[in-house]
């Protein structure tokens, strides 16, 4: 037992390319980057939004003629 997990271990270690490098950032740096991942979620999020709006829409319209009838 103790044998596979030592291959595991090394095998993990040994396997696919190298990782880059760790960087310490600035509390100043943390906070921009999450400022713009949050950024990126609003639009993304708005987007979404607007295209259920206009599914909506089409919805609203449907009904109203059926109703119409």
């Amino acid at each position: 037992m103790s044998a596979q997990k030592q291959s595991q271990s090394a095998g993990s270690d040994s396997g696919g390319g190298k990782r880059k490098p760790w960087v310490k950032k600035s509390p100043v740096e943390i906070i921009l980057e999450q400022v713009a991942k949050q950024q990126e979620k609003v639009e993304a999020l708005r987007k979404e939004l607007a295209q259920e709006e206009g599914e909506l829409k089409k919805m609203q319209d449907a009904t109203r003629l059926l109703q119409a009838k």
